[in-house]
C-alpha cells in the first residue's frame, strides 16, 4: 500500500508539471518570402552564433510553459539576436521558467529569422508576434488564461519587435495588454538619439511598458529613456530602470552585476499593475 501511494504521488507530480506545448503559428505556411543570407549575415552567424542560438526559422512557433498553478497571466517571450538568430536559452526558455515561478504562463516565441537583410527587419517578426498574441487569446480558456492579461517581453531585437508592435503601428489589432522591454533599441533618430525616429510613433493606446537597461549598453539606455519620456508625455503607465553596470545580452545570466535584479523589479511592476493576482 505504501509503495502504491508513493507511485500515485509521483504520477500526480508528473501530471501537474505539464510538458511544454509547441504550436505552429502558420500551419498553412508563413506569409511572405525569406531572403537568402547575405555575406554579413553568414559572417554574423559564423562568428556570433553559439550552442544555445537558433536561426533559419521559416516556420515560426510558440512553446507554452505552464506553471503548476497558473494565475491567468501569460507573457510571450521574444529573444534577441539582431534579427539574425535567437538567443533561445538565457533570453528564452530560462525566462519562461522564471515566469512559471511567479505563476505566469511563459510562451516562447520562435519568430522568423534571419530578416536582418530585409528593408524592414522587424516586419516578419512583428507579424509572428501578432499571430502569437491572437493564438494565445484563442486558447485562453483551454490554457486557463485571461485574454486581457497577455504580455510581451522582448530582449534586444525582441525589444525592438515589441516597440514596433506596441507603438509604431497603423492598427491596434492583436496588441499585447502590457510590454516588458529589456535592452531594446533601434527606434531613435541616428542623427539625434534624444528623439524617436521621424517615422516612429507612440499612439495614445500604447500598452503599459516596463523598461530595463544597463548604463553601459551603448545607445540602448538613451532609447529606453526617450521612449519612457514619450510615455510620460501621454500619461501612459510606464516604469524605467537604468542600472549602473550590466552591458548587453545578459538575459537571465547571473553575471554579478546590478542589472541582474531586473526580474524582481519586473515582477514587482507586474504585481503593482495587477497582473499577478493571488
Amino acid at each position: 500500500m505504501k509503495r502504491l501511494t508513493i507511485l500515485l504521488l509521483a504520477l500526480t507530480s508528473l501530471v501537474s508539471a505539464a510538458e511544454p506545448l509547441t504550436l505552429k503559428l502558420w500551419p498553412e505556411g508563413a506569409p511572405g518570402k525569406m531572403l537568402s543570407h547575405s555575406k554579413f549575415t553568414e559572417d554574423f552567424i559564423r562568428t556570433r552564433a553559439g550552442k544555445s542560438t537558433i536561426t533559419d526559422i521559416s516556420d515560426p512557433t510558440i512553446t507554452v510553459y505552464r506553471p503548476e498553478k497558473p494565475n491567468g497571466t501569460s507573457v510571450i517571450v521574444a529573444p534577441g539576436g539582431a534579427y539574425i538568430f535567437l538567443s533561445a536559452v538565457h533570453e528564452g526558455t530560462q525566462v519562461c521558467e522564471w515566469l512559471n515561478t511567479i505563476s505566469v504562463t511563459g510562451i516562447l516565441l520562435n519568430y522568423r529569422t534571419p530578416t536582418r537583410d530585409e528593408a524592414a527587419p522587424h516586419e516578419k517578426p512583428v507579424q509572428d508576434a501578432a499571430k502569437a498574441i491572437a493564438l494565445v487569446r484563442e486558447h485562453a480558456k483551454e490554457w486557463q488564461l485571461d485574454p486581457n492579461r497577455v504580455g510581451l517581453l522582448g530582449f534586444s531585437a525582441g525589444g525592438n519587435l515589441l516597440a514596433h508592435i506596441a507603438c509604431d503601428r497603423s492598427s491596434k489589432t492583436n496588441l499585447p495588454n502590457f510590454g516588458m522591454m529589456i535592452y531594446g533599441g533601434g527606434f531613435v533618430d541616428a542623427k539625434d538619439p534624444t528623439k524617436l525616429k521621424p517615422d516612429f510613433t507612440l499612439p495614445s493606446d500604447a500598452p503599459p511598458m516596463f523598461l530595463a537597461c544597463a548604463h553601459d549598453d551603448g545607445q540602448n539606455p538613451t532609447a529606453a529613456t526617450v521612449l519612457y519620456l514619450e510615455y510620460k508625455k501621454q500619461n501612459i503607465p510606464a516604469e524605467l530602470h537604468l542600472f549602473t553596470k550590466g552591458g548587453h545580452g545578459f538575459g537571465m545570466r547571473d553575471n554579478k552585476q546590478p542589472i541582474n535584479a531586473w526580474p524582481q523589479r519586473c515582477a514587482d511592476w507586474m504585481g503593482a499593475m495587477g497582473w499577478l493576482p493571488k
